[in-house]
């Protein structure tokens, strides 16, 4: 699947941390703050939002695009550390 992260940090210990896991899990830096990744499998990506859950803080923002899901176009959000999921139909 491919997975694209776009990220926003408050802070540079955040970003430090944040970005060291992207790259652990076998993202690939593209620009600044951009992170992708062709070949990432779903449940790598869940524990990857997990890790980034527990480096991030309420002023952090971090999306995630991922397709294809179930056959979706699928973008996860976390802001003001909470997570939300919206679904596109291709």
């Amino acid at each position: 699947m491919f997975v694209a992260v776009v990220s926003e940090f408050s802070q540079d210990d955040h970003r430090i941390a944040a970005h060291e896991l992207f790259r652990q899990y076998g993202l690939k830096p593209v620009m600044t703050n951009v992170f992708e990744s062709h070949g990432m499998k779903e449940s790598t990506l869940a524990r990857l939002k997990h890790d980034v859950d527990r480096v991030t803080d309420y002023y952090d923002i971090v999306r995630f695009y991922q397709y294809p899901l179930d056959e979706l176009f699928v973008v996860t959000l976390l802001e003001k550390k909470q997570w939300r999921r919206m679904n596109l139909k291709p």
